[in-house]
């Protein structure tokens, strides 16, 4: 996509930075350079282009294709994976200007070489470069791959490892290898394509889920006043997730207030707390959680 520059008066760019696009008046300070390009090649693809001041004043470069040249083995030298930009010279208000322009690459996490794979990689949030930190990059590597944290193979575990009478239960259907790889509780793994748990299926039914993920258990807890500080009564839930957020429910209603509504043929029992609603509210907070984090 070619670059859009509209100037305006004093030769100032209209267009502001943003998640797509930086500007650089030159090359002087190489490693933000390289974080932008990263920060691209990681998040949505963009366009650097260098020969924009900070006041978005058009300024130019003196040696358009020296600078090009260098530009382009700055980031053959410092980019891991080999990051390849398309690099063109562009002229706006009588001057020559670099802009290079990165897609979102099927190889990310990309970083920055001297700053390592742990330190160097980057994100592009608004107009800014941050750097992720390791479970974002695991996310990246992730995504790359097509693949979310629950479809991978669960570390060190086998099919024993699933307490496949519970899962039964839970799904309210026998449950034999080729229900678990329909829906992706394992998968092949190695050179002989041995099945498996994921990280899916031990979160749903692994028999010692909290060894492989310590946090993935459910805490209960009412307090007196409203303050959080006088504790009456409390719970901690240890059972498989699916169950574990009926046990929670159950928490709940046993904490709560319970009348009735007579009409004209039956009886309705009223919860004084909406208890649908907080349910649909825990089903999302275990479902969504990070537990690989």
């Amino acid at each position: 996509m070619p670059v859009s520059l509209t100037v305006g008066a004093g030769g100032v760019v209209q267009e502001v930075e943003g998640k797509t696009r930086e500007y650089k008046e030159n090359l002087s300070s190489p490693r933000k350079v390289l974080c932008a390009l990263v920060a691209f090649a990681n998040s949505a693809g963009g366009q650097l282009v260098v020969g924009v001041d900070d006041d978005r004043r058009v300024v130019g470069v003196d040696d358009p294709l020296a600078e090009e040249e260098r530009l382009a083995n700055l980031v053959a030298d410092s980019i891991v994976p080999r990051l390849v930009p398309t690099i063109e010279i562009v002229t706006v208000e009588g001057r020559a200007l670099l802009v290079a322009r990165v897609a979102l690459s099927g190889r990310r996490p990309h970083h920055v070489k001297a700053e390592g794979p742990d330190e160097g990689v980057y994100l592009r949030l608004g107009s800014t470069n941050r750097q992720a930190d390791l479970p974002m990059i695991r996310e990246l590597e992730r995504t790359a791959l097509g693949k979310t944290f629950d479809q991978l193979p669960a570390a060190g575990q086998t099919l024993d490892s699933l307490d496949m009478e519970a899962l039964a239960g839970m799904l309210e259907r026998p449950v034999d290898a080729e229900t678990l790889r329909t829906l992706t509780l394992a998968a092949p793994q190695g050179d002989d394509d041995k099945l498996v748990p994921t990280n899916g299926g031990i979160l749903l039914a692994g028999r010692r889920r909290e060894e492989l993920f310590p946090f993935t258990w459910v805490q209960c807890g009412r307090f007196r006043g409203d303050d959080k500080v006088d504790i009456f009564d409390q719970a901690e839930i240890h059972s498989h997730l699916p169950l574990a957020v009926d046990e929670a429910v159950a928490f709940l209603t046993k904490n709560a207030f319970k009348s009735a509504q007579f009409g004209e043929v039956r009886r309705k029992d009223v919860w004084s707390i909406p208890v649908d609603a907080i349910r649909e509210i825990i089903i999302n907070a275990v479902a969504h959680a990070a537990w690989g984090a």
